[in-house]
């Protein structure tokens, strides 16, 4: 996640159309997956990420007014999707038990790391249930704060932290596992 969001964002107030992309590039996929963890549709995901990005461009002169440009992307990514659910689907209401996530992606910095590992980590991460993952996945690689995340998938921070906390204890088992010698590999 890049550093710069207020200066994108004050960038875009005064109409820069190169700060609006920049902002689309570095938030694009990560509200895509929220998208589709909440209404399970592709075609649907990338319409509600339009629709956030439009409203961003429309709204653009009130954008003084937000103080976390990065914390209202998700939450109108959010509101825009439960707005899909309630107005294209007859499901009422969305369990995260039922929301799953595209796999998992590392990031650069983790390339260093072997394919093989990168395929074990990868697989562990896929077998979290569902809304572990998908709290596991704001928190470590969309870098929100655990009462952002609380607040957006509306349960407790503390379900927050467990959910954390199992993700983490099983991908360090995963971690250990994976840099056990084998024997004879001395």
């Amino acid at each position: 996640m890049r550093d710069d969001i207020p200066e994108l964002q004050s960038r875009i107030y005064s109409g820069d159309t190169q700060a609006f992309k920049e902002l689309y590039d570095c938030f694009c996929a990560p509200l895509f997956q929220l998208a589709l963890a909440i209404v399970h549709s592709r075609e649907m995901a990338e319409e509600i990420v339009a629709d956030v990005f439009i409203a961003v461009w429309r709204k653009k002169k009130s954008l003084h007014q937000v103080s976390n440009l990065k914390w209202y992307l998700y939450a109108a990514t959010r509101n825009i999707a439960l707005n899909y659910l309630r107005k294209y689907t007859s499901k009422k209401t969305l369990h995260l038990d039922e929301a799953s996530l595209p796999e998992y992606e590392i990031n650069p910095e983790a390339q260093l790391i072997s394919n093989e590992m990168m395929r074990h980590i990868n697989m562990a991460i896929s077998e979290l249930p569902p809304q572990c993952r998908l709290i596991f996945k704001l928190v470590k690689e969309d870098e929100l704060k655990y009462r952002e995340v609380a607040v957006l998938l509306n349960i407790s921070i503390k379900t927050v932290e467990n959910q954390v906390g199992i993700a983490l204890k099983k991908l360090t088992k995963m971690r250990a596992f994976l840099t056990t010698p084998l024997p004879g590999d001395q």
